[in-house]
């Protein structure tokens, strides 16, 4: 039941979200009318197209993860329940930011539209002001708050992993050094995942 709820919830999230940011608004400023080319270079268009290819498969890829591994959504209001660590996240933070910009200046690419780069970057910035002033601080809360959860109910800690390990990786404040300690407790946070998945196994 809470893998369907978390499928209805992104499906619903994307036709809210970056088919509005990346389709209805793009449309809505160019009726997708095709311009002179970039700098009367034609290639750009096939660039354009590249990035729209690239980027469609990325989003829905990456949605499809937040429902059936995290158990929830992109969205804030419906966060998952579980780590997403796969797909292009073990490569890239953001992958559908950075999905919903590249799908737009491929637009502005492919009908050779300026509007489009602008609209990219506006929402480029607006991505990157989200992630620092809400998804750090809420992330980095949320991890810490588990990893120190997860220290003190524990036994003698996890094979491989000493308390002494974890207390010099999340420190004694949230406030202190925040980007090293939301690096740190995202690695206990796996390293935990991996050692249950082990002993269950065993």
């Amino acid at each position: 039941m809470q893998r369907v709820s978390a499928v209805l919830g992104s499906a619903l999230f994307f036709l809210v979200a970056p088919c509005v940011l990346a389709g209805l608004i793009p449309w809505s400023m160019t009726r997708w009318e095709f311009r002179p080319a970039f700098f009367g270079l034609e290639g750009a268009r096939s660039v354009g197209v590249l990035l729209i290819l690239v980027g469609l498969p990325g989003l829905v890829d990456s949605f499809a993860r937040f429902a059936l591994q995290g158990l929830g959504t992109p969205a804030p209001v419906a966060p998952t329940k579980n780590l997403v660590v796969t797909g292009l996240y073990r490569h890239v933070r953001n992958p559908i930011y950075l999905a919903v910009v590249a799908i737009i200046l491929g637009q502005a690419m492919l009908f050779g539209d300026w509007r489009l780069v602008l609209l990219g970057a506006l929402f480029w910035l607006a991505f990157h002001l989200f992630v620092v002033a809400y998804e750090e601080p809420t992330l980095r809360r949320t991890l810490i708050q588990s990893t120190r959860h997860i220290a003190r109910t524990s036994a003698a800690g996890f094979r491989g992993w000493s308390p002494g390990e974890h207390r010099s990786l999340v420190g004694d404040s949230p406030q202190s050094n925040s980007r090293a300690n939301l690096v740190s407790a995202t690695r206990f946070a796996l390293l935990v995942d991996r050692s249950r998945r082990e002993q269950n196994l065993l």
